[in-house]
């Protein structure tokens, strides 16, 4: 199989209307048994299984290699597509097996020659600090998807060559919207699934946090000079082709804001060469096929236009729907469940269930429901708001190792509550 035919099959497109999907199998880190081995016994295993409903976790093996070599298999991403509803076939050649090993050495801090500043954090990718991030993240729209199938543009179009001067990208990703939204996460967490879903392709992955704010010297006229400095160093990563290489700036506004500011005065003229050096280094680094630029933003209107427009996707992420909200609070039930803090462990329908049932109220359904009810109040709320929620309704409102889960969902609704008290409390001083 040729390179580019590995690309296809590697990322969410479709060959012929035939919908791919991806089982992502996560290797021990003990492990040193080759790909295609590990392949050959989860093909097996998947054939075992027959039909999926949706997404598969596996963790449990009744094959001795597979205990021995994989930590988890998992047929991820259904929601890609609508085929799930009536089934999808295990045995099919639509199936794409991903093999990868999780990375633990954490985050490493890039400094600057002959200058005392951590400039960025690099990790090696795929790494166990982004590990089940990709899945945590809950959005209305398929802004994953559509991210993924960004990707898989870009890097058909590099590998075919197709000339830059006819049709012109930038590798560039600009999320923006308000704090808390889950922008940087979900740039982390595209990263990792790119490494991934690429494993056959490249070796490994490299992810570079751009510190923005460290660029900024205490020397303000060596901001320029820091940041050639910096794409230097990432310039050396790059020419490595078997990695790919993710370069992430998080509030890009604090770095390409100057320029406008600059033009009216309100900022010295030495701003104005950190926005061009930025903006030349970006340009010089997009020539090559195995790297992407994500970048985030709380102020969009901040941001220079020249970077703005070199942004293939401009994605807002907003606070998110009460239906997201509920996906959210459902995936921190079933984990406290998991952790048997919520005991005994009880069945929670899915929205579609409920709307299958016509929210009709019955014993089973009632704490479906009554969840239901408390997303809708939670409305407005962040993600990174919501995601603390469930613990704060256990630190204030149960602070026991067990608890039921229609006691705790009374707690749930009162920590709402105080979220908002506080919320207007702040607002008043």
């Amino acid at each position: 199989m040729d390179q580019v035919s590995e690309l296809g099959d590697a990322l969410p497109c479709t060959n012929n209307n035939v919908p791919i999907f991806h089982v992502e199998v996560c290797q021990k880190p003990t492990s040193t048994a080759r790909n295609n081995i590990v392949c050959e016994k989860v093909q097996a295993l998947l054939k075992r299984h027959k039909m999926a409903y949706g997404d598969l976790y596996i963790m449990d093996f009744d094959d001795s290699f597979l205990q021995e070599h994989v930590q988890s298999v998992f047929l991820c991403d259904t929601d890609l597509s609508n085929s799930e509803k009536k089934g999808i076939d295990l045995t099919g050649n639509n199936i794409q097996i991903h093999v990868y090993q999780l990375q633990d050495d954490g985050p490493g801090t890039e400094e600057l020659d002959d200058e005392d500043l951590a400039a960025a954090n690099h990790w090696l990718l795929p790494s166990t600090d982004f590990h089940g991030m990709w899945d945590s993240l809950v959005f209305d729209d398929d802004i994953k998807g559509n991210l993924l199938n960004y990707a898989a543009t870009t890097l058909l179009f590099s590998d075919r060559k197709v000339d830059t001067n006819v049709i012109s990208w930038n590798k560039v990703i600009l999320l923006h919207g308000p704090p808390g939204t889950g922008k940087t996460s979900l740039c982390k967490a595209l990263a990792q699934k790119l490494v991934i879903r690429l494993s056959d392709r490249f070796k490994y992955g490299q992810l570079i946090e751009i510190n923005s704010h460290s660029l900024f010297s205490k020397w303000f006229s060596e901001s320029g000079k820091l940041v050639m400095k910096m794409f230097m160093k990432i310039q050396e990563l790059i020419d490595d082709q078997e990695s790919l290489v993710c370069v992430l700036i998080d509030e890009v506004e604090s770095l390409t804001s100057a320029r406008k500011s600059a033009l009216s005065g309100s900022e010295p003229s030495d701003a104005i060469r950190v926005v061009n050096a930025l903006l030349t280094q970006i340009d010089q680094i997009k020539k090559h096929n195995n790297v992407m630029i994500l970048t985030t933003s709380n102020v969009t209107g901040a941001i220079d236009l020249a970077f703005v427009d070199r942004a293939d996707i401009k994605q807002y992420i907003g606070p998110p729907s009460p239906g997201a909200i509920y996906k959210i609070y459902l995936s921190c039930i079933c984990e406290l469940m998991k952790a048997k803090i919520i005991s005994p462990a009880q069945q929670m329908f899915d929205l579609r269930q409920l709307e299958v049932m016509r929210f009709m109220q019955n014993d089973a359904t009632k704490l479906s429901l009554q969840l239901r009810d408390i997303s809708i109040k939670s409305h407005s709320l962040s993600g990174r708001t919501l995601r603390k929620l469930p613990f704060i309704a256990h630190a204030m409102f149960v602070q026991c190792s067990s608890v039921t889960l229609e006691d705790f969902m009374k707690a749930l609704d009162k920590a709402v509550e105080r979220q908002f008290q506080e919320r207007a409390d702040l607002s008043r001083e």
